[in-house]
């Protein structure tokens, strides 16, 4: 099978959605003329032109609210932001419209709109540039947050996020978009809210997505060294989470570490750490650890990075507590 990178697995998604279906369109900064900021969109001005590759202003508010209103409107537009940092800028469309536009007015508007862009650190830019929003939108009702750590499952699920029929929150990695992965020529889709276990095991569970499942399968490799043998399990989505998955799994380990790049508060990790304490308690044979960015703003400095971001160090020691070593 073939090896593209992350970032053409992006592109053939929405390139092939966009010649079946002439609703689809694109828009963003510098997705045009300047082929997309990190290469995602490269070539699709020359395919498809300027009616649906659309170089917006740097007014993320703006064109947002005209994304949401072609969705409401029987269009089914691709909202690009540089950084999911930017969403923010943009959160009340995305939240108090999209998200809520179906139960509002009753079911009379469906809003088909995937919001996508990089999330999370990828380096030395700083507090403002490299903070992770996931558990804040997946806190919202009416929207599907999807994460994919892998150029097979960022095509697969891209290309189910642009048919559907509800807004849909679509993180990438900066840092991963040079990832190389096997991704088949034939036409696929993923479900999206269905995990996959990447890696086998009974000794621990570990569960993680996007960028930080590098991290959970460098902890797993180190550890198997050891011979204790993770489960390793990928969400690929938060909103919905495949609870079921991670429950065999923990019911089978009987230990649990989740590692994800967002603050401990009101995670994704905290959400997960209830349900598996409330519906599969019986089954545990140590506490919950979970791996996260410590609870201060991302730093600059290379030195506080490290001590900041969850790494293969941090997991292994959370992997060791469990196991009682």
């Amino acid at each position: 099978m073939r090896e593209i990178q992350f970032r053409e697995a992006l592109r053939e998604a929405m390139s092939e959605e966009m010649r079946r279906d002439e609703s689809v369109f694109l828009m963003g900064e510098e997705v045009a003329e300047y082929n997309g900021a990190y290469k995602v969109s490269q070539g699709m001005l020359d395919e498809f032109g300027q009616k649906r590759i659309i170089d917006t202003p740097i007014a993320e508010l703006g064109f947002t609210g005209v994304g949401v209103g072609a969705a409401m409107n029987g269009l089914r537009p691709i909202v690009e932001f540089m950084t999911f940092n930017f969403s923010l800028v943009a959160i009340d469309q995305i939240i108090n419209a999209a998200a809520k536009m179906m139960s509002m007015s009753g079911g009379q508007f469906n809003v088909p709109i995937v919001f996508r862009g990089a999330t999370g650190n990828a380096g030395q830019l700083s507090s403002q540039h490299s903070q992770n929003f996931e558990n804040w939108y997946a806190n919202t009702p009416g929207l599907k947050v999807v994460i994919p750590s892998t150029p097979y499952d960022a095509k697969g699920l891209l290309k189910t996020a642009i048919r559907d029929n509800d807004p849909v929150i679509f993180m990438e990695s900066e840092l991963m978009y040079g990832d190389k992965g096997e991704v088949p020529e034939e036409e696929y889709l993923l479900p999206i809210g269905q995990a996959e276990v990447t890696r086998e095991g009974d000794g621990v569970t570990l569960v993680s997505f996007g960028k930080m499942m590098k991290v959970a399968h460098a902890a797993a490799d180190e550890i198997a060294k050891e011979g204790t043998n993770a489960e390793v399990i990928d969400l690929r989505s938060v909103r919905p989470i495949d609870y079921t998955t991670i429950m065999e799994s923990v019911k089978k380990t009987n230990r649990l570490v989740i590692v994800e790049e967002a603050w401990p508060l009101a995670s994704i990790s905290a959400d997960i750490s209830h349900h598996v304490q409330s519906e599969a308690f019986d089954y545990l044979d140590a506490p919950i650890q979970r791996i996260t960015s410590k609870d201060v703003p991302v730093p600059y400095a290379p030195t506080l990075l490290e001590e900041v971001l969850p790494n293969v160090a941090r997991t292994i020691e959370a992997i060791k507590k469990v196991m009682y070593v």
